[in-house]
C-alpha cells in the first residue's frame, strides 16, 4: 500500500509539473521582456526616421535662402527649431520618463510647425519652386515625413502591446515577480493637427 501511495505521489507530482509547465507556457513568461524589445526597435525607426528629417533640414534652408533671403524669421525660425529638435534625444532606456519624452515630442511638434511655415513661404516664389534641388529637397523631405508618421504608428502599437503586457492578467504575474524593474512606456500625445506632416506641393 505505501509503494502503491508513493507511486501515485510521484504521479501527482509528474502531472503537477506538467501543469505548471503548460501553464508557465501559456501565460507566455517571456512576453513582457519580447513585447519590451520589440517596442525599443520600432523607437529606434522613430528616431532614424526624425534624424534623417534633421539631416535634410540644413540643405533645405541654404537653397530657400537663395531665393527668399527676405524670409529670414521664417527661416530662423526652422533653423532654430531643428537645433532644439536634435538636442533633446530620447533613446531605449528613457522611453518610460514621460517629462523626457514630452519634451522630446513637443521639440518635435515645434520643427513640424517650422517646416509647415517655410514651405508654405516657398508657395511666393516661382524661381525657387522651379529649382531642381529644391524639388528634391521636397521630395526627399515628404517621403520622410511619411516614414515618420508609418514608425510614429508602428512605434505606438508595440508600445500598447507592451504596456498591456504589464496590466492584464497572467502577464502581470510576471511583471510583479520577474521583472518588476519594467516601466511602462510612453506613447505620443501630439494633436492630430500637430502629426499632420508639412504639405509638400510640386
Amino acid at each position: 500500500m505505501g509503494t502503491v501511495a508513493r507511486l501515485g505521489r510521484a504521479v501527482s507530482s509528474m502531472m503537477l509539473v506538467a501543469v505548471i509547465g503548460g501553464f508557465l507556457s501559456a501565460c507566455s513568461v517571456n512576453a513582457i521582456p519580447t513585447d519590451a524589445e520589440q517596442a525599443k526597435a520600432k523607437w529606434a525607426d522613430v528616431m532614424n526616421q526624425y534624424q534623417r528629417r534633421a539631416d535634410l533640414i540644413p540643405n533645405l534652408v541654404a537653397t530657400v535662402k537663395g531665393y527668399a533671403q527676405q524670409e529670414k524669421t521664417v527661416l530662423e525660425d526652422v533653423t532654430n527649431a531643428r537645433a532644439r529638435a536634435t538636442s533633446v534625444q530620447i533613446n531605449a532606456d528613457t522611453i518610460t520618463d514621460p517629462e523626457a519624452f514630452k519634451k522630446f515630442e513637443e521639440a518635435q511638434a515645434q520643427l513640424s510647425g517650422s517646416l509647415g511655415r517655410l514651405l508654405a513661404v516657398s508657395e511666393n516664389y516661382p524661381d525657387l519652386k522651379s529649382n531642381q534641388n529644391f524639388l528634391a529637397l521636397q521630395s526627399q523631405l515628404e517621403g520622410t515625413e511619411n516614414r515618420i508618421a508609418v514608425a510614429r504608428h508602428d512605434y505606438i502599437e508595440a508600445v500598447r502591446i507592451y504596456n498591456t503586457d504589464l496590466k492584464t492578467f497572467p502577464t502581470m504575474l510576471w511583471a510583479w515577480t520577474f521583472y518588476s524593474s519594467y516601466k511602462p512606456m510612453q506613447e505620443f500625445t501630439a494633436s492630430d493637427e500637430v502629426k499632420t506632416p508639412p504639405t509638400v506641393k510640386f
